[in-house]
């Protein structure tokens, strides 16, 4: 597919090429990523979908600044859309009970937002559960987001709201990622059912409509598609739009999520990781990550803007496997200028209070600061 924007040159100077409101100069022999080279962490203060957020910590306005001085500039939050509306929590949601926006929950997401912006960091709004879909279980949805009217009407009505929201925001503050790693599932409240990729076209008509919906408040608004079959592959069927595509840093997910209990029935079934070398029967390494890669590096030199939306490793995965595998992540990434946001900030993935058993954890203000993850996160 033919993108609609596309480089043409006069003399010496290169055009902008635009994706998302964003410029970005070339020349006719190379396209560089049209959307800025991101880096920084997954907040997850609004992940869970119960009110009191599962008991996860809140970002505080002190780590936002710490997050500047440590030279990182983005941070994405996932949200769970039954954490902003009104709803009786003790029953199952109904599809009116979805319209029922709780202003004082918006007020403080907003403010939030403020946090993050007056520190200098950008902020990625993401819908990880949105109306009639979510990638985790756990949460009884009234319908399904890729198969009824009724509930993409309700996604893009939330994003409507946003949008509307935070119309004065300019794309440097902000930008909107539709929904977290879509796909299809055999049975929506089964961690372990099958998933698969969206179709394309229907993917490109619900993005479509969410884009439509959000730049009637701001023509500039910047907004990310997420990569389809769980964030895993690129999205061509959205190449001609104005929307950039969100990639992830889980590859592969014996090391990602190694004895990850959503992920393995029988986490003492979960092979031992190493980098490089052999998992399970397959031999990985730095060149495996270049050819997982190769899809997303093709959409750049296309002209689509790419991010990483997230990455990183859970707790058990072993910190010296990690970080030599993360640093050919983070390596390749930075070669083909794509950015990167850490899952999660504070937390089990995280940079601070990840509760690793082979850490030697720096006392910072009273958190618990992986200063290995840290240098290597500064170091791209």
């Amino acid at each position: 597919m033919k993108r609609r924007h596309f480089l043409q040159t006069a003399g010496t100077a290169a055009t902008a090429v635009s994706l998302s409101g964003l410029s970005a100069f070339t020349s006719p022999a190379s396209v560089k990523n049209p959307l800025p080279r991101w880096k920084g962490f997954n907040l997850l203060d609004y992940f869970a979908p119960a009110l009191n957020g599962g008991g996860r910590p809140q970002t505080t306005e002190e780590q936002f600044k710490w997050m500047a001085d440590w030279g990182f500039d983005f941070v994405r939050l996932p949200m769970a859309y039954p954490r902003y509306i009104d709803f009786d929590q003790q029953r199952n949601i109904t599809p009116d009970d979805v319209l029922k926006i709780n202003e004082k929950e918006v007020d403080k997401i907003e403010a939030l937002v403020d946090k993050a912006n007056k520190h200098g960091l950008h902020i990625s709004l993401n819908l990880h559960r949105a109306p009639g879909f979510c990638v985790n279980a756990g949460f009884n949805e009234p319908y399904n987001l890729w198969q009824d009217k009724e509930a993409q009407e309700a996604f893009y009505f939330h994003w409507g709201m946003w949008a509307k929201r935070f119309a004065s925001k300019t794309p440097d503050q902000i930008s909107f990622d539709l929904v977290n790693e879509p796909c299809t599932r055999e049975d929506m409240n089964d961690q372990f059912s099958k998933r698969g990729a969206i179709p394309g076209a229907l993917y490109r008509e619900v993005a479509q409509k969410a884009l439509n919906t959000i730049r009637q408040y701001n023509p500039k608004h910047r907004v990310m598609a997420d990569g389809n079959n769980v964030g895993s592959d690129v999205i061509p069927e959205l190449f001609d739009l104005e929307i950039g595509q969100s990639c992830r840093g889980y590859f592969p997910h014996y090391i990602s999520h190694y004895r990850a209990p959503w992920v393995f029935k029988n986490p003492d079934d979960a092979p031992k990781p190493v980098w490089p070398g052999t998992i399970d029967g397959k031999y990985f390494d730095r060149s495996s990550i270049e050819k997982f890669y190769a899809p997303w590096i093709e959409a750049v030199q296309k002209g689509v803007g790419v991010h990483c939306g997230e990455c990183g490793c859970w707790q058990e995965t072993p910190h010296d496997v990690f970080l030599a595998w993360f640093n050919d992540v983070l390596d390749v990434l930075t070669q083909h200028g794509i950015g990167y946001a850490l899952w999660e900030f504070n937390g089990t993935f995280g940079l601070l209070n990840s509760g690793r058993k082979d850490v030697d954890y720096e006392d910072w203000y009273g958190q618990k600061l992986d200063r290995g993850l840290l240098n290597l996160l500064m170091k791209y």
